[in-house]
């Protein structure tokens, strides 16, 4: 995923909930995976805004709205995103 991209996708969580499709490295397994980086979401749930910034990560810390915990994504493995 190019640095725009990145942009794009950061962009997005912070406004509201994103969609991110990936492949977990462990399993292979393909996950849909709710997600956030909304900071009135992370106040709701007692949790810190991390700071992002595109270019600067492979592994991507995000709220899952699932399983309402931190969990995080590497971005070559990303399939696709949507804003819901």
């Amino acid at each position: 995923m190019n640095v725009s991209e990145q942009t794009k996708l950061i962009d997005a969580l912070l406004k509201g909930t994103v969609t991110v499709t990936f492949q977990k490295v462990d399993t292979g397994e393909i996950r849909v995976m709710p997600c956030t980086l909304n900071p009135k979401v992370l106040k709701a749930n007692n949790t810190i805004a991390v700071n992002i910034s595109a270019g600067k990560l492979e592994v991507f810390p995000v709220w899952a709205l699932d399983k309402n915990a931190w969990r995080s994504f590497i971005l070559e493995t990303v399939i696709s995103w949507e804003v819901l």
